[in-house]
């Protein structure tokens, strides 16, 4: 089994969050918890709070990429053999109405081939408490 993946079921959804926030830093400024984790699938969940506002009061546009970019890179971890290595290289974003409460960000790689090398998108989409898509992202990941 993915070493991380082990973590994951090791510790749970909060404590698992809290440690990936000690790994890589800047995704604290969300204080993410995971929903659920396994290959080929990550929901990562975070409040909506001032500090994650932006000036009108609303889910700022990069707590959301950064809540993006937590889930498909977790999944793509999970994702690949142990061993191989990964890396984003670009991220193309879409905001679809504005994000007034808690947010569920969803990383679907089920179409993704994760034995090939090289580059692969890997679709995020956002909802808010009542199921809406406000936010949907694609992350290219360099797989290697």
């Amino acid at each position: 089994m993915n070493q991380t993946l082990a973590l994951y079921e090791q510790l749970g959804n909060e404590a698992f969050g809290k440690a990936v926030t000690q790994i890589a830093p800047y995704f604290s400024t969300i204080a993410p918890s995971f929903t659920a984790l396994r290959p080929g699938f990550a929901e990562v969940s975070f409040a909506n709070r001032r500090e994650v506002h932006n000036h009108i009061g609303t889910v700022h546009a990069i707590a959301l990429c950064n809540a993006a970019e937590l889930a498909a890179g977790t999944m793509t971890t999970v994702s690949l053999a142990e061993g191989r290595e990964w890396i984003p290289v670009g991220m193309s974003v879409q905001y679809l109405a504005k994000a007034k409460t808690d947010m569920r960000v969803v990383a679907d790689g089920g179409a993704v081939d994760w034995s090939r090398t090289g580059n692969v998108e890997v679709p995020v989409d956002a909802f808010d408490t009542e199921g809406r898509r406000v936010f949907t992202a694609t992350i290219t990941m360099n797989l290697r």
